[in-house]
């Protein structure tokens, strides 16, 4: 099948607004570490090549930025708190202009997830629990150290860090930022049981767990404004070590906590249609749900994310995020539009390679209908 027609409209190409923003469709492409960046996480020309290719997603929500010099999780991960970070990602955010685009910038600290070799800074976490992984290095993987509890002064300095990451996002010519509290970093090791063994007011209840979540948030939405701010959260997922405890009782206080604040969107990662907890959330939340859906390997392969896209749009999500489908197709939308064939992602490139290869060498439709016509 290669036209619209054969294939049949769908929800997921229908404008929508996003705050003051017009996003031509329905899909956001989620941020993606691909370490591509400096070793002093300035973003490098490649980037602004990449992210312009998939400029006609609806929205692009960049790679995971730092706020601050002790959040750094890998090699070669952008940052955010410098000025040669800023004049780094205005070539980016300008080039997806140019485009047509529209880009958020995700703002993460690592906490526990790091390394001297990486950052030159003992890693920081709400309790000295290590990572149970090796982390990567440039010399290679390496046992994990144990963090450092933070102290309360570290934690008041970690929301300014976030605060004044969110400005200078916005300085460099993003729309907005999304606060990832997901995934096993700083502010989802704030959220589980297993990382966090606080017993100040940062620890111990729901109330006291989900508090620092809240007050970066905050922070971010009063420095840019709260129609400038996502966030991300993954309820129930274990990677990186997390185990939450009470998953079901720390969510919806903190979703309807974030309700007030009227920001932009709330980003559910892995999200299930038929999951009780998603259901729950989306009752909850009154603004535009950003769902990505559990995929599989062949369903990447398969269709690209739209089968289930659509599911989740029927189940009251507003946005799909997708992830490894926009990493191996620069031309995503036009071809989950069409039902045109999709490229197969190479995995060996997606980190710690650099350069070119599996990152802006994936062609566009167009590229491979001029490959025919020249033979």
């Amino acid at each position: 099948m290669t036209t619209t027609d054969a294939v049949g409209e769908s929800r997921l190409f229908e404008p929508i607004r996003l705050g003051e923003l017009a996003l031509p469709n329905r899909l956001v492409m989620a941020p993606m570490t691909r370490n591509r960046a400096g070793a002093d996480g300035v973003p490098q020309e490649i980037m602004a090549t990449y992210y312009a290719q998939r400029a006609s997603a609806g929205l692009i929500v960049a790679e995971a930025a730092t706020p601050n010099a002790v959040g750094l999780t890998y090699p070669n991960i952008p940052a955010i708190h410098r000025p040669e970070h800023v004049a780094g990602w205005r070539r980016v955010t300008e080039a997806v202009r140019d485009a047509g685009g529209r880009m958020f910038l995700q703002l993460q600290h690592g906490g526990r997830i790091g390394h001297p070799d990486n950052s030159g800074l003992t890693p920081i976490a709400p309790s000295p629990v290590a990572l149970p992984d090796p982390v990567h290095t440039p010399s290679g993987f390496q046992d994990p150290v144990v963090p450092r509890e933070m102290t309360l002064d570290e934690i008041r300095s970690t929301v300014a860090d976030f605060a004044a990451a969110a400005r200078k996002a916005v300085e460099a010519g993003f729309e907005g930022v999304e606060v990832h509290s997901a995934n096993g970093y700083l502010l989802h090791q704030f959220l589980a049981k297993g990382t966090n063994h606080r017993t100040d007011a940062y620890g111990g209840t729901v109330a006291g767990r989900i508090r620092f979540t809240l007050e970066v948030v905050r922070a971010v939405a009063e420095a840019i404004g709260p129609e400038r701010v996502g966030v991300r959260i993954s309820p129930g997922l274990t990677v990186n070590g997390i185990e939450e405890g009470d998953t079901e009782a720390i969510y919806p206080p903190l979703v309807a906590a974030l309700a007030e604040l009227d920001l932009a969107y709330l980003h559910v990662v892995y999200a299930d249609p038929d999951n009780p907890l998603f259901r729950e959330i989306r009752a909850a939340w009154p603004g535009t749900l950003v769902a990505n859906p559990i995929l599989s390997r062949e369903a990447v392969a398969g269709g690209g994310g739209r089968r289930e896209g659509e599911a989740l749009l029927a189940a009251g999500a507003d946005l799909i995020a997708l992830g490894r489908p926009f990493l191996a197709n620069p031309d995503l939308v036009t071809r989950l539009r069409t039902g045109a064939a999709l490229n197969p992602v190479r995995d060996r490139y997606l980190m710690y390679a650099g350069g070119e290869t599996g990152y802006t060498d994936y062609p566009a439709l167009a590229d491979l209908l001029r490959g025919v016509q020249g033979l």
